[in-house]
């Protein structure tokens, strides 16, 4: 399919998904009916790179529903709640997500889309509250419940009990009864942001490069020479703390469980490979990002794997735990070229692009064969076709 011709595809599948009335594309109309924050992130990303408006839009949406202490919840809720208690508050979440929204402000910038001062402000509170209400005294940050990572069920969260160390064991049901326990192990600040938890606090090597990699991009928007150092901080203490030469990756860091009891934080999980996005050390940059294409690693035919493809808990076709997913193909695809690796950057792109032309535009896909997996037509597969 020709370039234009997949533009014009994902345009038409964005364009299906959106709520007018509400401001943003839904990720799935039936799956997922709500907003998701770094969904929508990635959302106003294609929108901005397909020429369309509802970029701003969508961005400034994702933003509306920061609350007062500067939080922005991973969900904000549409006409009915989801399946699962996520906090105190009626319409929204109380636990967070990657905070994507630093990247697409830079993102829409790039394309001439303007971005509104108060959803940069808002953007910079966001990003403070991370660095105010979760930062280690070393400058990581860290997580209390697994969704805020974005890998809701990675097997890297298997030493904290969760669900999926076998196909049989990994359902919706058994799900959801992990995510009611380690909710009801969370706390609230007064504005009903989740701030600690007394089973689950993590490190996570994927949400501290997604968080620097945001305040980098948001300072180059706005000039915030105190953001930028920031993100330094942050590549700085993944460097020292969460590198592991064994594996050439960076790896999680339990603070509250987890390794605590036996850990499974170096599980070689593609988000390890995230920290290319920020570090200044090219020898840990590529040592990682050649992994991307290795056989024995993650490198499929379809695009990365999320796991190690000859780990034994890699499974192609199980939700986290060895699909390819388009959100994290588009980031590797920055990685790459960042470091001059444009040639696999490319592949990247055409693994993606590949399944994208099916038409079927799925949530992820199994990196073996290409097929359809979770929710299709899912909206951030739309990046397929905005790539760079």
């Amino acid at each position: 399919m020709h370039a234009d011709d997949l533009r014009t595809a994902a345009a038409g599948m964005l364009d299906r998904n959106w709520d007018d009335a509400r401001g943003y594309c839904v990720p799935n109309p039936d799956t997922y009916p709500h907003l998701w924050l770094w969904d929508s992130c990635f959302h106003a990303v294609v929108w901005a790179r397909l020429g369309d408006p509802r970029a701003a839009r969508e961005l400034d949406e994702v933003l509306a529903g920061q609350l007062p202490g500067g939080m922005v919840p991973h969900m904000r809720y549409g006409a009915e709640g989801p399946d699962a208690w996520l906090g105190p508050l009626p319409g929204t979440s109380s636990i967070t997500q990657p905070p994507v929204f630093g990247h697409a402000a830079r993102a829409l910038a790039d394309q001439g889309v303007a971005v509104s001062a108060d959803t940069l402000e808002k953007a910079r509170r966001g990003l403070d509250w991370l660095w105010e209400h979760r930062r280690t005294d070393d400058d990581l940050l860290f997580i209390v419940h697994p969704w805020e990572a974005g890998n809701d069920h990675s097997p890297r969260w298997d030493g904290w009990g969760g669900p999926g160390r076998t196909p049989a064991d990994y359902d919706r049901a058994a799900r959801s009864q992990w995510n009611k326990d380690l909710m009801g192990a969370v706390s609230f600040d007064d504005a009903g942001a989740a701030v600690w938890s007394s089973r689950f606090v993590a490190a996570p090597a994927g949400f501290n490069a997604y968080s620097a990699f945001a305040m980098a991009e948001l300072a180059q928007v706005t000039g915030d020479d105190e953001l930028a150092g920031r993100a330094r901080r942050i590549a700085a203490a993944m460097d020292a703390r969460l590198w592991d030469p064994a594996q050439n990756l960076w790896n999680d860091l339990a603070l509250v469980g987890g390794a605590e009891d036996g850990g499974t934080g170096d599980i070689p999980a593609s988000d390890g490979v995230m920290g290319a996005l920020v570090t200044a050390d090219g020898e840990k940059a590529q040592a990682a990002l050649r992994q991307l294409r290795e056989p024995e690693r993650f490198g499929a035919p379809f695009g990365p794997a999320n796991v190690a493809r000859t780990h034994p808990s890699y499974d192609p076709r199980s939700y986290w735990r060895g699909p390819a997913w388009p959100q994290l193909s588009y980031l590797f695809g920055i990685a790459l070229r960042r470091w001059g690796l444009d040639a696999d950057a490319d592949e990247v792109v055409r693994a993606a692009r590949a399944v994208a032309e099916r038409g079927e535009w799925p949530e992820y896909w199994d990196p073996e064969t290409g097929d359809a997996l979770g929710a299709a037509p899912q909206s951030w597969t739309a990046l397929a076709a905005a790539m760079p």
